[in-house]
This record gives structure tokens, sequence and C-alpha cells, in this order.
């Protein structure tokens, strides 16, 4: 028969828990057994208390900690004293695990407003969890799995957290590290065309589609015609010798490359194309012989004009005399070597596009005129002050004695500094401009001959305007731009006053064209910027085609501008010129 003491010292308590590993938060029930006998106390030996006493063979550590971890044992013990104990148990581990879970999104953290995001919260150990997703303004909301889908719009963007929950009272794991998302308004790129958005059949197109903003390294593009997808991936799209087929509305979208954000669509742009190459037409300023010494300036006129370039060409179509970036050609000073038949093309785009040639335009020099020509650079009559002005008295009959004078508040001669003669010409050059700079400025020879008088006004303004410099021939094209101090401003828009009145609203550009002028478009005339402000006035005076009465307007203009008080002489001169006119009819 086996005594109490042999079965104390023998026998051990067994000690069992539900789960050796558990989380922070949990509860935990250790429970020792010996399945002999009654009347038993145990003691828990345990990782922060060597012994704990128990009346029952149960102990419960409830929301366990990291320190409740480590090695658990319990012994049995009877009576009090003296007592009895059994063996210690079998010791067991239990492992308490401080639970983070990791928070991703998909497909991105940085999106555009209206997007859908997913936000993943994970644990990876054990089941029975909820969630719980933290937004940017710190609200909760609970989810039973461990995702939730969401329409992010601007204001959503920010640090988002999770963190989960189980039990009943619930215990919770840590947060989640903060993700960040950035919600960014949606680009709408623009379309623009090259060479132009009206062209002609065989020319070649180039679109380009260009998305600012979003915060997208890399896309890539979209082409619609008409909403009908014509090409992937590629910035650019081009037409290559276009048709009439490829008219219509073109529209661009982008993807991201290494990603899942897209554009908006893009405005239209409309491609219109013309079945015939366009022929330019070829004017001239003057009519009829050009005496020697004279300018002649030749136009190319094209209806569409934007991106041309122009080419010249004299005796024969094959032979290219000159190219110029605007649709005139300025001969000054001509020779009778000058004279002969013109011809214009113009030219646009890689590969070059060339319309037909105009109609070839005989222009005839002959005859002696002064021999003296006034060459004013920059070519126009309102100069900024600071800028430089050069005057030249270019004498074509190799005669010399021919100088630049002025008529101003202090000088009417150049000074020596601003001087040079070299040859048969003679120049002046004036390198800073100031305001008393202006006045009427003309070629004089020794003999006191004056040729040529120009009004030259030098301001201190934002804004001038570039008009003629000598009065415009009727039927000719008058053309007049606003020009700017400093850089051009962004927007462009100007618009152009005659005598107080608006001719011209420009929703773009800076420029105004009259294509053909006649005597009606006399007057004063200027240009208002709504940031920059307005241009001083410039009379634009329009001359008919009879050389007698551009000599006679010439001497009105130098006569008046030289001194009011000759205007008695100049209805004499005027009177004179009249009845030579009658007496050779």
């Amino acid at each position: 028969m086996t005594s109490l003491i042999d079965f104390i010292l023998t026998d051990k308590p067994t000690l069992t828990v539900h789960q050796t590993s558990v989380f922070i938060g949990d509860t935990v029930t250790l429970i020792c057994e010996i399945y002999q006998s009654t009347g038993w106390k145990f003691i828990f030996i345990t990782p922060s208390n060597p012994q704990s006493f128990e009346t029952s063979g149960t102990k419960t550590i409830r929301s366990v900690q990291v320190s409740d971890g480590g090695v658990y044992k319990c012994i049995g013990r009877k009576g009090e004293n003296p007592h009895l104990d059994t063996q210690h148990s079998e010791p067991i581990r239990l492992t308490v695990k401080d639970v983070k879970p990791k928070l991703t999104v998909q497909p991105q953290t940085s999106v555009f407003v209206g997007d859908t995001v997913t936000l993943i919260c994970e644990v990876h150990e054990s089941t029975g969890w909820e969630f719980i997703f933290i937004n940017p303004s710190n609200t909760e909301s609970t989810e039973t799995t461990g995702t939730k889908t969401i329409t992010l719009q601007v204001f959503d963007g920010g640090e988002y957290k999770c963190r989960a929950g189980r039990g009943n009272p619930q215990v919770y794991t840590q947060h989640s590290e903060p993700i960040t998302v950035t919600v960014q308004k949606r680009p709408t790129p623009q379309v623009s065309v090259w060479p132009a958005d009206h062209v002609f059949r065989g020319e070649t197109v180039n679109l380009r589609c260009v998305i600012n903003g979003g915060g997208v390294s890399s896309w890539q593009y979209s082409w619609y015609k008409d909403s009908i997808i014509q090409q992937n991936k590629l910035q650019y799209y081009t037409i290559r010798s276009v048709t009439e087929f490829h008219a219509g509305k073109y529209t661009c979208r982008g993807t991201e490359t290494s990603g899942s954000r897209y554009s908006h669509i893009s405005n239209a742009v409309t491609l219109t194309v013309s079945g015939s190459k366009p022929k330019p037409k070829l004017t001239s300023d003057t009519e009829g012989s050009v005496l020697t010494g004279n300018t002649v300036t030749l136009k190319c006129h094209i209806d569409q004009s934007t991106g041309w370039k122009f080419y010249w060409y004299k005796h024969t179509q094959n032979t290219e005399k000159a190219t110029t970036e605007t649709n005139s050609y300025t001969i000054h000073s001509v020779k009778v070597s000058d004279g002969g038949q013109y011809w214009c093309r113009a030219g646009r785009g890689k590969p070059d596009y060339y319309t037909d040639y105009s109609d070839g335009l005989w222009i005839n020099v002959t005859g002696v005129s002064p021999s003296v020509s006034l060459i004013i650079r920059p070519n126009r009559s309102q100069h900024f002050s600071s800028e430089s002005l050069s005057l030249s008295c270019e004498d074509h009959s190799n005669s010399t004695g021919w100088t630049v004078r002025r008529y101003t508040d202090k000088l009417n001669t150049c000074s020596s500094s601003d001087w040079r003669s070299t040859g048969t010409t003679s120049t002046c050059t004036i390198r800073s401009l100031i305001t008393s700079d202006t006045g009427v400025y003309w070629c004089q020879s020794e003999s006191g001959e004056k040729l040529h008088p120009v009004n030259i006004s030098v301001h201190n303004a934002d804004v001038i305007l570039d008009s003629p410099v000598y009065p415009v021939t009727e039927g000719d094209t008058l053309t007049l731009l606003c020009l700017y101090r400093d850089k051009k401003p962004s927007n462009l828009r100007a618009e152009f006053y005659k005598d107080g009145s608006v001719v011209q609203n420009q929703t773009t550009g800076d420029m105004m064209i009259i294509p053909t002028v006649s005597k009606s478009h006399e007057g004063f005339y200027y240009c208002k910027h709504p940031e920059r402000g307005e241009s001083p006035k410039s009379w634009i005076s329009v001359r008919g085609d009879s050389q007698m009465k551009t000599r006679s307007f010439n001497m009105m203009t130098f006569l008046l501008a030289v001194s009011p008080y000759l205007l008695g002489t100049v209805v004499l001169i005027v009177k004179c010129y009249r009845l030579r006119g009658e007496s050779s009819v």
C-alpha cells in the first residue's frame, strides 16, 4: 500500500493552458490538476511572482502584457503546519506577442480626385479580428474584414492608420504605421497642332498632347479623332501627307506609365484640310514704273498665313533671291538692275511643304529720282527711350555732301559722337534715345536741298505702336504692331484704336492688318493692352498713286513739322502743284 508521503513525493500535478501563444490584452487561464485525493491547495510559480497561492486549481491573467510572458509551473499542497508539497509540474512557456497590423494601399498612394483606392489592414497571426480604419480627421470606421474601399476627394488626402480588436470585452492591437495618401486634381491636357490647324492636302501635321500638373513623372497617351481612338502611348501624333479624310476634331488623354492614374480628355482641336494647293498673290506698293532711289516693297499674300516662310524669286522661278519670315520683301533705293519679273511662294513644316508660285509681277525701274535715300533703323515712327536709332543718308549718284539733319527742341544736327560718314553714306546713330530726341529728321545737301522729312518720337512708355514712317499708298496692306518695352506679356490681347474708336478688338495677338488701305483709313492710331497700358498716338497718312501728289505731301509734311508758321507757304505750294497738274492734262 502506497503511503501519502510516497504519493506526494512521486506524483506531479498537470499544468495546462488553452494556448501558449497569446497577444497583448488577451485573457489567459492556467489549470493545475491532481487526479487523486482532494483537499489540495495550489501554488503557481509565475515569471513575475515566485509563488502565487490559489485555493482552486485555476489562475486567470486578464489583459496580459509582454511582461507576463515566460515559464509557468505549479505544485499541490496539503496541510498547514507542517504541510506536504507535491513535485513541480512540467513547465509551460507562455509567449505574449505585441501585435502591430500592417496597412497597405492599392493601387497606389498618389491619386486624383474621384479615384478609388483600397486600404488593407492585415494581422498575420490568429483569427477573429475586427478592423478599425482611422482617416486623416481621426474618424474611425469598423470593418469585419481587413479591407476598406474608399473614393477619394480633395479633402481626403492625409494620413491613414488601422488597428485590430477582438474578444469581449474587446482588446486591441497597436496602430499600424501611418500611410500618407496624396490627392490632386485630375489634369486636363492641351492639344497643340503644328504647323497650323488649317492645312492643305499633302502637308505633314504634328499634334502634341501636353499635360501639366498631377505629379505624374511619365505618361502614355491615347489619341482620339471624333471620339474614335487613333493611337496609344506616344505624346506626338503625326499625320504624313494629310488628306481631307484626316479633317476632324482631335483630343487626347494621358495614362500613368507605371501606375493607374489617368487625366481628363483634352478639349478638342479642329483640323481643317483644304483640297487644293494654295497659290499666293504677289503685289507691290508701287504702280507703274519706279524711279531709281525709291523703295519698293513686295508682298506675298496667302489666306492661311500661320507658320509660313516666304521665298522670293527674280527672272526665273528656279533661282531663289531671298527668304523672309514675314510676307514682305523690301528693296531699298532701287537701281535699274533691280527691275525685272518677280515671283513668290511660301513654305512651312518638316519636311517642307511649298505652295504654288504666284503669278509673275513685273517691276520696271526707270528715270532719275532724288539721288539720296533716308534709311531708318528700326524702321518705325515711335521708339522707346534708351533704345538706339540709326538714320542714314545713302547717296546713289556717288556724290557726297548729304548729311542727316534734325529739328528738335535742342539740336538741329547730330552731335559729333553720333556722326559717321563712309563714302557716299552718312549715318547718325543715337545710341541711347531720350524723349528730347523727338523731332523731324531729313537729309540735307551742302547746297541746302532738303529731302525725305520724317517724324520720329521717343517715349518713356511701356507700350508703343509700330507704324510706318512714310505715308502708305492706297491699295497697300497696312500692318500695325503693339510693342512692349520689356518681354512680351503672357496675355497678348491688344485693342487698336483710330481717332479714339476701337477698330479691332483682339481676342489673341498684338497685330492689326488692314489688307487694302484707302484714304478713309487716314487718322490717329494707337494700341492698348489691358495690363501694360496704351501707346502714344501716331498719324497714319495714305497717299494716292500719283508721284506729284506724293511729292506735294512730303513737302507739306516737312514744312508743317519744321515750322507751323509756314502754313501760308504750304497752301501756296499746294495750289502751285494743282495748277501744274491741270496744265499738263
